[in-house]
């Protein structure tokens, strides 16, 4: 289906747990300026109000009618029913709200939840990473081609979403691609999001910086910090997205072994790609031991940072060869070089959640007909 064409709307919201910023989709491009309203995450009422009349005030500015509303919100919940469970930045949401059927029944409306982590990896597998990297292979006349994406989002917390040959993976328990609750690979009583997230890169920078702060750096100034642009301990601000990265490439590594697949990142503190991917890709492409001490790959497949033009040359070159069909005259096309490639939202975490909304809502109101 080409979406960019596509005249339907659909009626978004940017969930979090200040604001709620409402904003309708048509093409996949945003229409018209975004609503903005406070969350009021601590009181149920005013919460769900506040939903309802910022769907209302979208709706007043359109001249048509939307086809369905759809957007992320967090988790944990039933998903594909709109029951959303006990959340821990909106604390409102206790024992199970029906937000969706809620919704439905006021507008008239299909009503889709997803998680945020879902919805940008399938953005990104409609018009992102994914066409890029399969646009960019055939350009170079390799007849690789990659239909699946793990998503990862890096920011407040640790996220991922799955896409399977087009189909979004939920799970049967809407828990599916849940990568922040790995084992970290640091400090193994800890889940990986403890060494994956915002926090992480302040308590990692704040406890090794030789020079304290009055107050705790945020992770732009620590950035800022790294690069030698702010005056501060450029050692430990350099350490503290590489430990990161260590992080998040051994949780990558344990999911790709189940997906084989690309994988996109994004979210705020990807835009540190240049100390985080070093580290991040180490553990992909390094070793694990064998009961003996022998080494052998962590990986079955070789991964590639394809913001390395070195590595993305290597990656659309592979290592295709004729090899002859066994008593025959007939040769076939062989490239033995399993590979995947790592790489960064071409759409921007933000615009890939909502195209992944947009995506997904449209997909679900066909299939009901």
């Amino acid at each position: 289906m080409d979406y960019r064409s596509d005249k339907r709307i659909v009626l978004t919201l940017d969930a979090g747990g200040t604001n709620f910023v409402f904003t309708a989709m048509r093409g996949m491009d945003r229409l018209g300026d975004p609503i903005t309203l406070p969350s009021n995450g601590d009181d149920l009422d005013k919460c769900l109000k506040g939903i309802i009349e910022g769907f209302e005030a979208l709706i007043d500015k359109l001249t048509e009618k939307p086809v369905a509303i759809s957007f992320a919100f967090p988790g944990p919940a039933d998903y594909p029913n709109g029951i959303i469970g006990d959340l821990g930045n909106l604390p409102a949401f206790r024992g199970g709200v029906a937000l969706g059927p809620m919704l439905e029944e006021h507008f008239k409306l299909p009503v889709f939840i997803n998680n945020d982590g879902d919805l940008f990896a399938y953005g990104e597998s409609i018009a992102g990473f994914l066409p890029y990297v399969n646009d960019i292979l055939a350009k170079s006349g390799s007849q690789k081609r990659f239909r699946h994406l793990l998503g990862i989002t890096l920011g407040t917390g640790f996220g991922a979403g799955l896409v399977t040959d087009g189909d979004l993976f939920i799970g049967d328990n809407s828990a599916g691609a849940e990568i922040w609750l790995v084992r970290n690979a640091i400090d193994p009583d800890c889940f990986a999001e403890e060494g994956a997230s915002i926090r992480a890169v302040q308590r990692v920078y704040h406890n090794y910086c030789k020079s304290k702060h009055s107050d705790q750096l945020s992770p732009k100034e620590i950035f800022e910090v790294a690069e030698g642009s702010r005056e501060g301990d450029m050692i430990a601000a350099r350490l503290a997205f590489q430990t990161l990265g260590v992080v998040v490439g051994d949780a990558i590594a344990n999911a790709v072994t189940l997906t084989d697949s690309l994988v996109v990142i994004g979210g705020g503190l990807s835009n540190a790609w240049k100390y985080i991917g070093p580290a991040l890709m180490e553990q992909l492409n390094g070793t694990i031991s064998r009961t003996d001490g022998a080494k052998v790959d962590r990986l079955e497949i070789k991964a590639f940072d394809l913001e390395d033009d070195h590595q993305l040359g290597e990656f659309l070159a592979g290592q295709e060869k004729t090899i002859k069909v066994p008593f025959s005259d007939r040769t076939v096309q062989y490239d033995p070089l399993k590979r995947i490639g790592v790489g960064l939202s071409r759409l921007g975490t933000s615009h890939a959640v909502a195209v992944g909304a947009y995506a997904f809502a449209l997909r679900k109101v066909g299939e009901r007909g």
